[in-house]
């Protein structure tokens, strides 16, 4: 149970990274509304919502 929580994490920090990293051009190439500023600002702050929830399971976990 416990290396699939560090897997977990992992997966849900790396996914994090990218999404902040990469936000305006995912915005670009999936998403076809109006307003990119306001999708990549959400995309930014799930991003950051992953890194904190993966980061916090990788350092109770290992």
């Amino acid at each position: 149970m416990i290396i699939f929580l560090i897997i977990v994490g992992a997966i849900l920090l790396a996914l994090g990274i990218i999404l902040v990293y990469d936000a305006r051009p995912i915005t670009k190439k999936y998403f076809g509304f109006g307003d990119q500023n306001e999708a990549t600002f959400g995309m930014k702050l799930l991003g950051f919502i992953f890194i904190v929830i993966g980061g916090v399971l990788l350092l109770l976990y290992l």
